[in-house]
């Protein structure tokens, strides 16, 4: 919250954590009792407490990697430090939607197969989580970054410095460190079996999870790591204004 004030101001980035927590909350919500947009699926009390049936920790996920892909995909597009607008307004979105994406990629499997954070009641066919979780994703995530967009549209942010990118841009790749440090415990054995009875090898799933954090998460912050050099032109090319003597 308080990086995103020094881009956005309080009132900026208080919308944006009300949007993330508003439409990902409402869409778990219908998800939970329609199977849309998400998939059929149920939590268990493995992430604590829950309302209306969903863990409140995820509700606040969907601020924090919302905030963290939300800066990869703006710095990937060159949005820094100058207003949005054009068709900036809607690629911004997806290009943050696609990084949101892939960090769901990698942990959505861990946390159902190995951890049994929720169960999915018809399993998938990515390691025993449907597609259709990901188009959710995507759709859920797009829907509130396009509303933030929306009310961004032309307004100034406040310029910021390489390191203030970057800072954001290291938490998304330590996340994505993170899983390749996930190990199963030995209780589990070397097979998980889905809800619909198929069974998958956690030496799979967990691969699976490092190969999305190897090849998609990292370079996408290398990308945003390197492109974030860019946020400091505007300052450098900035020219001063002559102030008349008396």
């Amino acid at each position: 919250m308080i990086h995103g004030a020094r881009i956005y101001h309080s009132r900026g980035i208080l919308l944006f954590a009300t949007l993330c927590l508003g439409v990902g909350t409402l869409s778990e919500s219908v998800s939970l009792r329609t199977g849309f947009p998400f998939g059929h699926y149920i939590f268990t009390d493995l992430m604590g407490p829950k309302l209306f049936g969903l863990p409140i920790l995820l509700a606040l996920a969907y601020v924090g990697m919302g905030y963290l892909s939300w800066v990869l995909g703006l710095v990937i597009l060159n949005c820094q430090n100058e207003p949005l607008s054009g068709r900036k307004v809607v690629l911004l979105p997806l290009a943050a939607s696609v990084v949101m994406t892939t960090w769901d990629l990698s942990m959505d499997p861990v946390w159902a197969g190995i951890d049994h954070a929720w169960v999915w009641r018809d399993g998938g066919s990515f390691y025993g989580v449907p597609i259709s979780n990901f188009f959710g994703w995507f759709l859920t995530v797009y829907i509130f970054y396009q509303l933030f967009a929306l009310y961004l549209g032309n307004r100034v942010s406040i310029p910021s410095p390489i390191s203030h990118w970057r800072l954001a841009i290291l938490f998304y790749a330590a996340s994505a460190a993170g899983n390749l440090l996930v190990v199963a415990p030995l209780s589990l054995g070397a097979v998980f079996a889905d809800a619909a009875g198929k069974r998958w090898l956690i030496s799979d799933i967990l691969w699976a999870s490092r190969l999305v954090s190897i090849f998609l998460m990292m370079p996408l912050s290398l990308i945003a790591w390197v492109k974030a050099a860019r946020a400091a032109e505007p300052s450098r090319n900035r020219v001063p204004l002559a102030i008349p003597s008396e």
